[in-house]
């Protein structure tokens, strides 16, 4: 099967469409596969899957992500619903450090957020009853896990849904700003 991949505005963050095949009975597609993903030069070994359900439209979950040695790239997409999922550099060397980039995955357009390690990653429910299901290539580490307010001045996401009527978790809503936050610091990780 083949893979449409356009890069974003930053590097190595993407949005991915698998093939679909659609027929009166429904529809059949291969969201992953190694061999597929290996050809298109995507060399990713996911060691975990999330599946997030969230009832409401603007619930929004982030900005997170893991430092070394357990930094996460993400492969999001949508069973149900639609998200406007983001992603924030966080790597102290990078020449786009603290910007961010965002594309509307959702189950209609069959669409996929490939988020690299070295982003915060967050997404804002746009639909009620919406089911995010990511793949993560290092497993959960609480004490590696960190996060970055939402509303950051210095990050500036544009979110679609005013910020007085969004959902949040405390952790989420209490999240440093990224200059108070520890982020990925030269050299690059090496993957554990």
């Amino acid at each position: 099967m083949r893979l449409d991949i356009r890069p974003l505005e930053l590097e190595g963050v993407l949005e991915i469409r698998p093939a679909r095949i659609d027929d009166d009975r429904g529809f059949f597609s291969e969201t992953w596969n190694a061999q597929t993903f290996e050809q298109a030069g995507l060399h990713l070994q996911f060691v975990q899957e999330n599946h997030s359900y969230s009832a409401a439209r603007g619930v929004l979950r982030g900005l997170h992500y893991q430092l070394p040695p357990y930094g996460q790239d993400k492969l999001v997409r949508v069973a149900r619903g639609s998200i406007f999922d983001v992603a924030v550099d966080v790597r102290s060397d990078s020449p786009t450090f603290g910007q961010w980039c965002a594309v509307r995955v959702s189950a209609a357009e069959w669409n996929q957020m490939l988020v690299p390690k070295g982003f915060a990653h967050g997404f804002l429910t746009l639909e009620p009853d919406t089911e995010v299901i990511y793949k993560v290539t290092a497993p959960y580490s609480p004490s590696h896990e960190r996060a970055i307010r939402f509303d950051d001045k210095d990050i500036g996401i544009a979110w679609p849904i005013d910020p007085s009527l969004l959902q949040l978790s405390e952790k989420d809503r209490n999240a440093p700003s990224l200059a108070d936050s520890e982020v990925f610091a030269a050299p690059r990780e090496v993957t554990p």
